[in-house]
């Protein structure tokens, strides 16, 4: 798990004592946290410096928001919160839930707005909305996000990638202005994209992210995975598992040990380079080897 103390919110579950069951920072401005709590209380996040987006994995149908003299109930399983930079929040909580947290800077956010919207951040503004329901959003976190495995550095293109897609969505759609959805722009130069596959391939056993590449390439996170899959067919994560799926089975047909493969192809374990082995091939790697 990642260290966030300095963010407002995570600060506060922090120091109230809430099991932190996960953390991660996906980097460029952008962090998550997954947090079980069973207590009955209440919860006040003070002029919090970031953005924050939250999901009610499971449990919470009694937690209120309290907002003046009125309370707003929760959905329970699936209700999103949205709680902006600088606006004070009161909270009612009661009984038990998950809750996942993406945590936004104001860097970040004005970063991506102008990427996504071509416009001036000044303009944009996330509403406080204490409860909503939006199928696209939970559904990203639930695929996209809750099931990787955040400490995995062969996980972070997807995940870092899957936080950047989340912050541009809720900027293009959420965000209070009369926004105009960016349309994704042309492709790598052969050039550009020979210099990025010769990039991957020199450092196939780094943990990578969508941050190391767009860098490589001159452009923004955003962009570049639009840019790459424009160019390629596939997302950025999907091409370097690939290589490092071939990088393996090369190393399979001349007899190294399978630690050694792993860490040469940028899995953090066996057991990893095992699973994702096998969910591309649809053999372990020992069963390959052998045929």
């Amino acid at each position: 798990m990642t260290d966030l103390r300095g963010l407002t919110v995570y600060d506060h579950l922090f120091r109230a004592g809430v099991p932190l069951r996960a953390s991660a920072s996906f980097g460029s401005g952008v962090a998550v946290a997954l947090w079980d709590r069973n207590e009955v209380t209440t919860a006040r996040y003070d002029t919090p410096t970031h953005h924050t987006l939250s999901l009610y994995v499971s449990g919470g149908e009694a937690f209120r928001r309290r907002k003046g003299d009125g309370l707003t109930p929760s959905f329970g399983s699936g209700s999103l919160c949205l709680m902006p930079r600088g606006a004070s929040s009161d909270w009612e909580v009661n009984g038990s839930i998950r809750m996942f947290h993406l945590y936004v800077s104001r860097q970040a956010f004005d970063r991506l707005a102008v990427e996504t919207l071509d416009a001036d951040p000044a303009g944009i503004t996330l509403p406080d909305i204490p409860y909503f329901r939006d199928p696209l959003i939970e559904g990203m976190i639930r695929s996209a996000i809750l099931p990787l495995n955040w400490d995995e550095p062969a996980e972070r293109i997807a995940t870092s990638h899957a936080g950047q897609s989340l912050i541009a969505y809720l900027i293009a759609r959420v965000a209070e202005r009369n926004a105009r959805a960016l349309t994704a722009r042309g492709g790598l130069s052969p050039a550009t994209l020979r210099r990025i596959v010769d990039f991957i391939e020199a450092r196939i056993a780094d943990p990578l992210t969508i941050a190391d590449l767009a860098s490589c390439a001159g452009l923004s996170p955003y962009h570049f995975a639009h840019a790459f899959k424009r160019s390629t067919g596939e997302s950025p994560h999907g091409f370097v598992l690939r290589r490092r799926i071939e990088r393996a089975k090369a190393g399979l047909r001349t007899g190294l040990p399978l630690a050694e493969i792993s860490a040469a192809c940028g899995f953090s374990s066996q057991s990893h380079f095992t699973a994702r082995f096998r969910a591309a091939t649809g053999v372990t790697p020992a069963k390959f080897r052998h045929s």
